[in-house]
C-alpha cells in the first residue's frame, strides 16, 4: 500500500468510528456505506484482528481497534507533518545563504560541494566566508551569518548543531623520512621520532591512541615545527620533516596518491574520534532554504565520510 492509500485508509477507519457508522463516513467521503463496509473488512483482513463490534444501530471499536486508532493519530500526523516539509523543501528556491568555515577544510571540501548545490538550486546563493584560523570556529558569528561549520568538540549547549561528518585522525609520515629514520610499530615509538604539531592549542584527541583499552598520550621526541595552520604541517610533513597526526579530510589525498604512508594501521584505520565535523546555527528551527542545505551536505560528506572510504577502499592496510 502506497502512503496515499495508507492515509486515505486511515482516515476512513478513523472516520467510522468518530462518526459510529459506515452511513456517516459514507457521507463524508461520497462513498456508498456498503463500499465503505468493504474497505474496512479489507483492513481487517490485512491486520488479522477484529477492529469493530458491529450492530444494526451503531459501529464501535474493539479494545484492538482503540489501540490501532491511537497508532493511526500518530502515523497521520507524521505523514501530515513529512507532506508539509517536502512541499516546503521543494519550494525554498531562492534567497542567500550565509556560512563561515575553516579555510583547510572549506576550500578542499565545501567549496566544491556548494557549487553542486547551487547547480541542483539555480534560485539559491550562498556567501561563504573563510576563516584562516587554526582555532575551529565556535559560533561567534552567528546572527551575522546562518550557519558555521566547526570541525571538533562542542563546547556552547546553546547552539543548533547538525553534524555532517565523523572526524578521523591518522599518523602518517614521507616515504623519504620513514626510508632515513625508520618506522615506527607501535606509538609508543613515537618518543624516538621527528614531528610536526600544532602551536599552543592542539586538538582535543591529536597524538591520542587507543592501548589497552584506553587512549594513551604518545608523542615524537622532537617537533621540527609547530604551526597555528594545518595546511604548513601537511607541507611540512610532506617534505619529510617528521611525522604528523592529520585529520583524514585533509591528509586523505596525499595518503592516496603515496605522497604520505599512514602508521599504525595493521587492523585498519583508526576508529572515528567522538567529536565530529558540524554545521551550527542558533534557531531550532531554521528557514526552508538552510534545512536544503544542510539535508544536501549532510548526503553529501555522509557516514563514513567520502575521504576516509576512499582510504578504506584504495590504501592495502588493515586485514
Amino acid at each position: 500500500m502506497n502512503p496515499p492509500q495508507l492515509s486515505d485508509q486511515l482516515d476512513l477507519f478513523l472516520a467510522v468510528l468518530e462518526s459510529g457508522s459506515f452511513s456517516a463516513a459514507a457521507r463524508l467521503y461520497q462513498l456508498t456505506p456498503s463500499a465503505v463496509a468493504r474497505r474496512m473488512d479489507s483492513l481487517e483482513q490485512a491486520l488479522g484482528v477484529s477492529l469493530f463490534l458491529r450492530n444494526t444501530h451503531a459501529v464501535r471499536a474493539t479494545p484492538a481497534g482503540v489501540a490501532f486508532a491511537e497508532r493511526s493519530r500518530r502515523v497521520l500526523d507524521e505523514l501530515r507533518l513529512a507532506r508539509a516539509e517536502a512541499v516546503s523543501l521543494s519550494s525554498a528556491q531562492e534567497g542567500l545563504i550565509r556560512i563561515d568555515a575553516p579555510s583547510p577544510f572549506g576550500r578542499r571540501h565545501l567549496a566544491p560541494a556548494i557549487a553542486d548545490f547551487l547547480a541542483l538550486n539555480p534560485g539559491l546563493d550562498v556567501q561563504l566566508r573563510l576563516i584562516d584560523s587554526f582555532i575551529d570556529l565556535d559560533g561567534e558569528h552567528l546572527g551575522e551569518v546562518d550557519l558555521v561549520i566547526r570541525i571538533g568538540p562542542l563546547g556552547d549547549s546553546r547552539l543548533v548543531a547538525t553534524p555532517l561528518a565523523s572526524m578521523m585522525r591518522i599518523a602518517c609520515a614521507s616515504p623519504s623520512y620513514l626510508r632515513q629514520r625508520g618506522t615506527p610499530l607501535s606509538p609508543q615509538e613515537l618518543a624516538g621520532h621527528d614531528g610536526l604539531d600544532w602551536a599552543t592549542l592542539a586538538p582535543p584527541y591529536a597524538w591520542r591512541f587507543a592501548h589497552q583499552g584506553k587512549l594513551q598520550l604518545c608523542r615524537p621526541g622532537r617537533l621540527r615545527m609547530t604551526s597555528n595552520n594545518c595546511e604548513t604541517l601537511i607541507h611540512g610533513v610532506c617534505n619529510g620533516l617528521g611525522i604528523a597526526h592529520l585529520p583524514t579530510w585533509l591528509a586523505s589525498e596525499y595518503l592516496l596518491r603515496g605522497e604520505l604512508q599512514p602508521l599504525f594501521c595493521d587492523n585498519g584505520l583508526p576508529p572515528p574520534e567522538p567529536s565530529s565535523i558540524y554545521a551550527l546555527r542558533l534557531e531550532r528551527e531554521t528557514s526552508p532554504r538552510v534545512r536544503l542545505l544542510l539535508a544536501f551536505l549532510s548526503e553529501r560528506f555522509g557516514h563514513p565520510p567520502p575521504w576516509d572510504q576512499a582510504l578504506h577502499n584504495r590504501l592495502p592496510i588493515g586485514s
